[in-house]
């Protein structure tokens, strides 16, 4: 059911649509005990009576309520008002990275500072036991002063740490024959129903970054299935035959920028920043 402006749940007031995904649709509105605008996210008409969606949506309230990081969207509380599911979040004010890369590639150096903010912020999710499963341009956000986020946590698994401690991580397996995610950026363990761990997000990553770098998809295809063989068989260009002046500058330059790692999901603390 769509909010109209005007309407309160508890003290949010809504104010206005923002947009609208598969799971939900989100709304600024105000809060009045604070005194500041937030954005809410209720569930699709069309999912809110499938209760292992709204479980879904839960568990993505809690993923990333359980991750705290500049590049990760905030989330402020999950509640509930006469039957009406909600989640209440910061309120973005940007673009997302699909919204400017319509406008074409973005300059080296932005794409890479861009990937490394994000990297910084999946390091912290994966040490939570959080991974992603979706990231791809419409899940990035690019805001107004310059930081990025990560949306959208829907697809998000939630780990718990194993019996051995942080440094031995659990593995999350996805069943064969159901493939979650986004053709052409999801890996191929996903493709293939096989364990999944932080590598799955790195893999989109490095897809997302090729796009920014050329404003082309790593991985195409005519059907999905087409894109599955690519990924699969590692049918890709090369960022270099595309424009080796770029491919030069990302190379020269790769000791110099923040990196990251993922070693199966091993705890990383976030690169410092001076």
């Amino acid at each position: 059911m769509p909010l109209t402006p005007g309407l309160k749940l508890a003290q949010y007031e809504v104010v206005a649509p923002i947009g609208a995904g598969g799971m939900g649709e989100v709304y600024r509105a105000r809060d009045s005990r604070l005194a500041r605008d937030v954005a809410i996210k209720i569930m699709a008409d069309h999912v809110a009576g499938d209760p292992e969606m709204r479980a879904r949506f839960e568990s993505e309230a809690r993923a990333v309520a359980a991750v705290s990081h500049p590049c990760i969207l905030s989330i402020f509380e999950l509640a509930m008002v006469d039957g009406l599911l909600f989640a209440v979040m910061e309120l973005l004010d940007g673009e997302s990275l699909r919204a400017r890369l319509e406008n074409g590639r973005l300059p080296w150096r932005q794409a890479v500072e861009i990937a490394a903010d994000i990297a910084e912020g999946l390091a912290v999710a994966h040490a939570h036991g959080v991974i992603h499963r979706d990231l791809k341009p419409e899940n990035l956000f690019l805001t107004r002063s310059g930081s990025v986020k990560i949306l959208d946590f829907g697809l998000a698994l939630h780990r718990m740490p194993s019996a051995g401690g942080a440094g031995d991580p659990t593995f999350v397996h996805t069943a064969a024959g159901i493939v979650l995610g986004t053709f052409g950026y999801i890996s191929p363990e996903q493709v293939l129903g096989q364990t999944v761990d932080g590598r799955s997000d790195v893999f989109a990553l490095g897809c997302v970054l090729y796009e920014m770098l050329s404003g082309e998809r790593l991985f195409t295809g005519g059907t999905p299935q087409e894109v599955i063989a690519n990924v699969l068989q590692g049918r890709r260009p090369e960022l270099a035959a595309f424009d080796p002046l770029t491919h030069r500058r990302v190379d020269s330059n790769r000791r110099g920028t923040r990196r990251w790692r993922c070693e199966r999901c091993s705890p990383v603390p976030p690169p410092h920043r001076s």
